[in-house]
């Protein structure tokens, strides 16, 4: 028999490097701790819960992230796109009846699998909030960016580019990495960057960065900013190019969600930036309200 979770619960946005938890009273949050705990460090969840209501108080506790992934602390299920809160409700993994993760999302697109993990708690979020538009294009930047379709409040299709990834791989191996050291800024190296990106000729253009400099067509304290916005730049020109929205709301911090801004402006489409703590904070309340 598991149990209502209320207006009183845990949440934990759990995820491979990070763990934030946060204590929910009376339907706000009153307290929080942010750790890298994450699941790649833990052995013991079952611990780990443990010392989390030690701290916080004995309380039901609902989980999102990586902790329900086959490296967390147990696989939980992924339910189909299109989905919202009643099927991430309904799709619950229960670790015990005072204690359950949230499903992932998954889809098959045109043959193409895809599949989130945590960024569902979110994109919902968004919507209950009132952040986002009940029907609009989201995109949540990162090691692997998420862009989904909201239609109706609910997530009707995602994909999910690993341009953080590539650019930090970049930045670390192969011929690259020596001229990517500098900072990563929205200024016109970047822009340049965005508009080749365009070409979605992505290899060559990754190499045109060595050719300039062996040239002396471009200096290395640009190369980073001009191989990001190559990485962003293209990945936002095909999403733009089968988006049917003039908005798109980025769910990131000024920082990185900067770099977004500047490129999808850059394709004269707007830009907004939305709270992404704010969006958890919504999804993870209106899951639990919906849990019987």
């Amino acid at each position: 028999m598991v149990v209502s979770f209320g207006a009183h619960f845990l949440a934990v946005d759990w995820g491979t490097t990070n763990r934030r938890v946060f204590l929910i009273e009376d339907g706000r949050v009153t307290q929080t701790e942010r750790d890298d705990k994450g699941v790649t460090s833990v052995e013991d969840f079952a611990g780990e819960a443990a010392g989390i209501r030690a701290r916080f108080g004995d309380l039901p506790m609902l989980m999102a992230g990586m902790v329900g992934s086959n490296i967390g602390w147990r696989p939980g299920p992924y339910v189909a796109a299109a989905a919202g809160l009643e099927e991430l409700s309904a799709g619950l993994l229960w670790i015990d009846e005072r204690t359950a993760i949230v499903p992932g999302v998954s889809t098959l697109a045109e043959g193409r699998p895809d599949v989130m993990r945590g960024e569902e708690v979110q994109f919902i979020g968004a919507v209950a909030a009132g952040l986002v538009p009940r029907d609009s294009l989201l995109v949540q930047p990162g090691t692997h960016c998420k862009w989904a379709e909201m239609e109706n409040g609910r997530i009707a299709g995602f994909t999910t580019a690993m341009t953080g990834e590539l650019f930090a791989l970049l930045r670390q191996h192969g011929l690259l990495a020596a001229q990517l050291g500098s900072d990563v800024t929205p200024g016109a190296a970047f822009l340049a960057g965005v508009e080749e990106g365009r070409c979605l000729d992505l290899a060559a253009s990754l190499f045109g960065i060595r050719a300039a400099k062996m040239l002396g067509l471009r200096d290395d304290k640009d190369a980073a900013s001009y191989a990001s916005g190559l990485l962003i730049g293209g990945d936002v020109a095909v999403r733009l190019s089968h988006a049917g929205h003039d908005t798109v709301h980025i769910l990131a911090d000024p920082g990185l969600g900067g770099l977004y801004v500047a490129a999808i402006e850059a394709h004269d489409r707007r830009a907004q930036l939305v709270d992404s703590h704010s969006a958890f904070i919504a999804g993870i309340l209106a899951i639990g309200k919906h849990i019987a």
